[in-house]
C-alpha cells in the first residue's frame, strides 16, 4: 500500500482553470499549514476552489477530481450563476 500523499489544487470557477496544483509528499502538517494561507487568501472571493486531497498519488486525484482538471468544474459554477 503507497502512502498517503497531500496535495492542494487551486481552482478558479469563473475561468474555469486549475490555477495551481501544489504537492506535499507525506507531509500533511505542511499542507494544512498551506491550505489555511490560501483559503485566507481568497476567502472574499466565491469563484475559487481550494481544495485538499489526500490519494496515493496525482493520478489517482486527477481522475477522483478529474472536474479540477478538464474544466468541468467551472462549467457547472456557470450554471449556478445563470439559475441564480
Amino acid at each position: 500500500m503507497s502512502a498517503i500523499q497531500h496535495f492542494i489544487l487551486v481552482f478558479d470557477r469563473h475561468e474555469g482553470r486549475l490555477l495551481d496544483q501544489i504537492s506535499f509528499g507525506q507531509h500533511g502538517a505542511a499542507a494544512v499549514s498551506r491550505y489555511a494561507e490560501i483559503e485566507e487568501q481568497y476567502r472574499d472571493d466565491p469563484s475559487m476552489d481550494i481544495v485538499l486531497i489526500g490519494s496515493d498519488s496525482i493520478d489517482t486525484v486527477k481522475i477522483t477530481h478529474a472536474n479540477y482538471f478538464d474544466g468541468s468544474a467551472g462549467d457547472r459554477y456557470a450554471d449556478v450563476l445563470r439559475i441564480a
